[in-house]
């Protein structure tokens, strides 16, 4: 393989040849998003959708590690008392997006979320406990992942894009986010052709 085909886009972090950078139309949010990237998962160019994610808010951010308990930045953020933290991650005492809205008035919202495997999500909320510490939000859906290509451990699991467009649906019911429908409908977009080009590639 010559450096041609080797050369990465480090904007989406994908091969030069299938980078999905023209398809990326990035939404403002008022909810902050940070994104806790396993390393893995910074390592992965097949389906970087932790990177989509970030480039498709404006408002985002992503920090890679596996414990963040001393991470400076994090930290600020938990710690600013101008901020009300999530993670989302289905839990027993999880608040049910669908049912309950989030958010404080006076305060942003910010809203944590683990782009791993399952296995390497509880592996950072273990090492985490600033992280697991935090409120922690779900959502119920009836979709099935568009990433038929990787074989997800149930079939109610969804990538880091498909979750954080749920999430969005919900923060604009509850009138958090006032998205428009049209760019909701296309934040799949860069998801979609980045499936469609590695099944394409089978």
């Amino acid at each position: 393989m010559n450096k041609t085909n080797r050369s990465v886009c480090y904007n989406c972090y994908r091969p030069q040849t299938s980078c999905m950078c023209t398809y990326i139309a990035p939404i403002e949010t008022n909810t902050r998003f940070v994104i806790l990237m396993h390393p893995k998962e910074f390592r992965k160019t097949k389906n970087g959708t932790g990177h989509f994610t970030n480039l498709s808010l404006k408002n985002c951010e992503i920090h890679v590690g596996i414990d963040f308990t001393n991470h400076t930045a994090i930290n600020q953020i938990i710690n600013d008392p101008s901020n009300v933290c999530y993670t989302l991650y289905p839990h027993e005492t999880s608040i049910n997006l669908n049912e309950e809205p989030i958010g404080e008035k006076q305060k942003n919202t910010v809203m944590f979320l683990i782009d791993s495997t399952w296995p390497c999500s509880k592996a950072i909320l273990s090492a985490s406990p600033n992280i697991d510490a935090l409120p922690k939000v779900s959502f119920t859906h009836t979709e099935v992942s568009k990433f038929t290509f990787k074989e997800q451990p149930k079939e109610y699991c969804l990538s880091t894009m498909e979750s954080t467009l749920c999430v969005l649906e919900r923060l604009n019911t509850h009138h958090i986010e006032t998205i428009e429908r049209k760019k909701l409908d296309r934040f799949l977009l860069p998801f979609e052709k980045m499936v469609a080009y590695q099944l394409s590639c089978v």
